[in-house]
């Protein structure tokens, strides 16, 4: 079933609605509850559970055969809608963002009144996903976000197969996050990071996409999932194990290596050139012997910009 979260009137043109579906069988809170495009820029989250909608649709019409859904799985594909349409990452009218706007308000801005009904929806929900992107500079490897988690979020983060899980502590810039207020909540937590935003990533959809079904099947809500034989093990890694490679000189940065993949230290990973002369005036390498699990897509910098990040395995 396809129902509105929200409908909401505008100045000077029709109302908006924040369409969202509602499949499985009927009960008073989701098994689980699956959120993207909090950023309008986030293209492969809103990509990914769309299609999941559909999917899951498909079983609940009985398509496949050998699939059942045991629990009603609520999915908002794009929270910022009109930050989706005008391609913006942020709320399009006063520039605010969503995702800080938690727990929002019932008679607040918009964006907190947004905010108040989205958790409203979801924050009963026994297992909570919300899938971002980094930014329109940086792509990340598809990996599973915990902050300052329970022993049980922490197994079950492995239930995803994504190759990394990274932990972090939880920090007061975050407190007005949705994962945030999440927290205050029974049931488990999980924020999924995906690729680069402002674009599509497919292999990283559907990796990801892959990841969701072997989630849902894992912890109960799908039945009859087979799972496939992961390729490579499921690694924790807390802050600690994080290298940060940063510009030394600005100039125009070119790279062909692929997150996801294991380097040795000392290994080249991409040059910053002059950007007017063309000569190379830096060997970027890689700090550590670890995952790269993010890098540098715009070519342009200045000095001090991110350029590549490598876990080191314990």
């Amino acid at each position: 079933m396809t129902r509105n979260l929200l409908y909401m009137t505008a100045p000077v043109r029709e109302g908006f609605e924040i369409p969202c579906h509602e499949i499985g069988p009927a009960s008073n809170h989701p098994g689980a509850a699956l959120v993207g495009g909090l950023h309008g820029d986030e293209i492969n989250g809103i990509f990914i559970l769309s299609r999941l909608a559909d999917f899951l649709k498909g079983v609940e019409a009985e398509k496949y055969p050998d699939l059942q859904l045991l629990k009603r799985v609520l999915i908002i594909p794009a929270v910022n809608l009109l930050g989706v349409n005008l391609r913006t990452r942020v709320w399009p009218f006063d520039k605010s963002d969503l995702n800080r706007m938690f727990p929002g308000s019932t008679i607040g801005e918009t964006t907190q009144r947004i905010a108040y009904s989205l958790l409203e929806a979801t924050k009963r929900a026994e297992l909570r996903i919300d899938i971002h992107t980094a930014g329109a500079d940086f792509e990340e490897l598809p990996q599973v976000r915990l902050y300052g988690p329970s022993e049980e979020e922490r197994q079950s983060a492995r239930l995803f197969g994504l190759s990394a899980i990274m932990e972090r502590s939880v920090s007061p810039v975050f407190t007005t996050t949705l994962m945030s207020a999440w927290k205050v909540w029974p049931g488990q937590s999980f924020l999924l990071r995906v690729g680069q935003a402002g674009t599509l990533q497919l292999e990283h959809c559907q990796r990801v996409f892959r990841a969701l079904v072997s989630f849902l099947g894992r912890s109960g809500v799908l039945a009859g999932v087979r799972i496939a034989e992961e390729d490579e093990e499921s690694l924790l890694f807390t802050k600690e194990n994080v290298c940060r490679v940063y510009a030394e000189k600005a100039g125009t940065f070119v790279s062909d290596r692929q997150v996801g993949r294991w380097v040795r230290k000392g290994q080249e990973l991409g040059y910053i050139y002059d950007s007017f002369s063309g000569n190379v005036i830096k060997r970027v390498e890689a700090p550590e012997c670890g995952l790269l699990t993010g890098i540098r897509r715009h070519p342009l910098l200045f000095e001090g910009d991110l350029l590549l990040r490598v876990n080191r395995k314990e």
